[in-house]
C-alpha cells in the first residue's frame, strides 16, 4: 500500500467531505423541488430547474465523491477491502452513482423537457429517488463516523502474517 503524507491524506479527506456534503445538499435541493411540485408549484418552472441541478451539480458530484472515496481508501491505511464499513460504503456509493447516472439523470432531463405534461407517477419518482438517496447518504455518513464491524477476517490474517514476517527478518 502506498504511503502518503499526512497533509495529503487530510487534503483528500477534506475534499471527500466537501464533495459529499455538496452531493447531499444537492440531493436535498432535488427533494425539496420534487415536494414543491407535489404541493402545487408550477412544474413548467420547477422541472427545468431540477434538470439543470441534476446535470450541472448532482451527477458530477456523485462521480467525484466516488472517485475521491476510492482514491482515499487506496492511499490510506483504511484500504478499499480491508474494513467492512468501507466495503459497505463503496457498494452503497457505487449503486447510488449508477442510479444517478443511468436512472435519475435521464428522468430529470425528461421532466425538464416535458414540464407540466409529466405524468403523476413520474412526478412521484422525482420525490422518492432523492428521499432514498438522502437516506443512503446519511447511512454512509454514520458508517464513516462509527466505523462498525472492524476488519474483515482475511484482512486481519494477512496483516498479522505481514507483521510477523517483518519482525522475523
Amino acid at each position: 500500500m502506498p504511503r502518503i503524507r499526512p497533509t495529503t491524506r487530510k487534503a483528500l479527506l477534506a475534499l471527500h467531505l466537501v464533495t459529499s456534503l455538496g452531493w447531499l445538499g444537492t440531493d436535498l435541493v432535488l427533494l425539496t423541488l420534487g415536494i414543491a411540485v407535489q404541493r402545487g408549484a408550477d412544474p413548467a418552472v420547477v422541472y427545468p430547474v431540477t434538470a439543470l441541478v441534476g446535470t450541472v451539480l448532482f451527477a458530477p458530484l456523485s462521480v467525484l465523491v466516488w472517485l475521491i472515496g476510492v482514491a482515499s481508501s487506496l492511499l490510506t491505511p483504511w484500504g478499499l477491502l480491508r474494513h467492512r464499513w468501507v466495503m459497505v460504503k463503496l457498494v452503497l456509493t457505487t449503486v447510488m452513482v449508477g442510479l444517478v447516472l443511468f436512472l435519475l439523470l435521464p428522468n430529470l432531463r425528461h421532466a425538464g423537457a416535458v414540464g407540466a405534461a409529466l405524468p403523476a407517477r413520474d412526478r412521484a419518482d422525482l420525490v422518492i429517488a432523492p428521499a432514498v438517496s438522502t437516506s443512503l447518504m446519511i447511512i454512509a455518513t454514520v458508517l464513516s463516523t462509527y466505523k462498525p464491524w472492524g476488519r474483515r477476517p482475511a484482512a486481519r490474517t494477512t496483516r498479522t502474517n505481514r507483521d510477523r514476517a517483518a519482525t522475523t527478518t
